[in-house]
């Protein structure tokens, strides 16, 4: 099935030479106004509408707006008059996906068809492919295509339906807490709470009251009988992040409550007995802890019975743009705003940058860039300071390209991704794939979509 293409122009001669060049290449329907255009769109699926900004005394804003309202909208490419700056950048803000001035490059303009008709395919596709994913894994949150994610996806779908004890391992950002609700949520337990503890905010007297609750009058200021969170993930699943903050008599009454099921309030000394899975998550080396003794062996031994280590983001660059997507959708969502772009010397910025945070830092970064960006595109001075720098630099594959083109989508900033690594690696597939963390058959199918697109510069050589 050819793709749709709806020409929208009021003057007959542009409309009709527009319909019978495309012809060829796509599906094309025509319309000389709003109302027309809509009809279209209402009886159609379109891919892509083309229209002018002038209708006769009708606006084409109009159109853009009651197109991208549509259940199922097509991507727009605005026709303008040449230096009409402001119309195209009102039209990008309103969701337009690109647009092209008058008069026309009928070459171009068919790129651009394309690259939308593309850019709406790969939207769908992951759409699809995480409507899929959530209702059959609920993993919605954890985003990743690179192998190490593929493998901490596998290990959680295989570990949630057990009662097995869960130790996450990971840098601060990484995303330990989403895997452990993933865990929870497809466990036969989801039915009931999980309670998520952070210890290292809690001095130890703090922590042992909240882990297992005090009777009144336990110590000064307990006037009342508290329920610790051991009672009320009864049933459910307990998370204790950054476990290796606990201190030593506390790991004692841990170690007990793993074994017996059964704990005693401060203060009290009657036994409580719970049915509790635990899951714990630590940014610190347990194992070696365990070995100089700052953390009980018996304990590490218990809770680490399954590992699920949490890859920093500097291990699998390959799915920034995926992430970036996904918060960038969100934040725009969020503030009422249309999707944005980035301009090249943020897509640079978010390429380059060695990203310390993690997932955590690069989320906030997309929220910053979303909340500070002033039109439809977000640029460097719109990222925060520690990005401002990182822009300024690229290999130079990226300067090549660049010195082409001002603005990218996010898929562009996927390929740029690749075209970096590729130019490190002097178009080694293979190494590619090691320093971007994806397969190679991800790579192939990466690398055929982008010729298909026309986004693979041909002096790009891969072996």
């Amino acid at each position: 099935m050819m793709p749709t293409v709806l020409v929208v122009d009021d003057e007959k001669n542009t409309r009709d030479g527009l319909c019978a060049m495309l012809e060829d290449e796509f599906d094309v329907y025509c319309a000389s106004d709003v109302a027309g255009a809509l009809r279209v769109l209402k009886a159609e699926s379109i891919d892509v509408l083309v229209t002018d900004l002038r209708l006769g005394g009708e606006s084409g804003m109009d159109l853009i707006d009651k197109a991208l309202a549509m259940a199922h909208p097509p991507a727009v490419i605005m026709m303008t008059a040449y230096g009409s700056v402001d119309a195209a950048v009102e039209a990008m803000r309103r969701g337009a996906f690109d647009f092209v001035t008058k008069p026309l490059d009928l070459e171009q303009l068919e790129l651009r068809i394309k690259r939308a008709i593309h850019a709406r395919a790969v939207e769908k596709e992951n759409t699809d492919l995480r409507q899929h994913i959530d209702s059959k894994f609920g993993l919605e949150s954890i985003i990743g295509e690179s192998p190490a994610m593929v493998e901490v996806l596998d290990t959680i779908r295989q570990v949630a339906p057990s009662r097995a004890t869960v130790l996450i391992e990971g840098e601060s950002g990484t995303g330990k807490e989403l895997a452990a609700k993933a865990i929870h949520t497809l466990s036969r337990r989801n039915q009931a709470k999980f309670v998520a503890v952070h210890c290292a905010a809690l001095t130890p007297t703090l922590l042992e009251s909240e882990l297992f609750g005090h009777e009144k009058g336990a110590f000064t200021g307990a006037t009342e009988r508290r329920i610790g969170r051991f009672e009320q993930a009864d049933g459910g699943t307990i998370f204790l992040d950054e476990i290796g903050e606990i201190d030593a008599a506390t790991q004692v009454k841990l170690l007990r409550i793993l074994g017996e099921r059964t704990f005693e309030r401060v203060g009290g000394n009657k036994q409580i007995e719970v049915d509790v899975r635990l899951v714990a998550a630590t940014n610190k080396d347990l194992a070696k802890m365990a070995a100089e003794g700052s953390f009980r062996e018996d304990l590490y031994h218990r809770i680490n019975v399954v590992k699920v280590r949490m890859p920093p983001l500097r291990e699998r660059p390959g799915d920034i743009p995926l992430l970036v997507q996904a918060f960038l959708r969100q934040f725009c969502a969020e503030n009422d705003k249309p999707m944005l772009e980035f301009t090249a010397d943020a897509v640079s910025a978010f390429i380059n940058y060695h990203w310390p945070g993690n997932v955590r830092e690069l989320r906030a970064a997309v929220e910053h860039g979303v909340v500070m960006a002033r039109g439809s595109k977000i640029t460097l001075r719109d990222l925060p300071a520690t990005l401002r720098g990182i822009g300024q630099t690229a290999s130079s594959t990226m300067r090549r390209n660049f010195a082409a083109k001002n603005d990218f989508t996010l898929r562009e900033l996927e390929t740029q991704a690749i075209l970096k690594a590729l130019d490190e690696s002097g178009g080694n597939v293979s190494a590619t794939c090691r320093k971007l963390g994806i397969s190679r058959r991800t790579m192939y199918r990466r690398l055929d979509e982008m010729k298909a697109a026309g986004l693979l510069p041909e002096r790009q050589r891969t072996h």
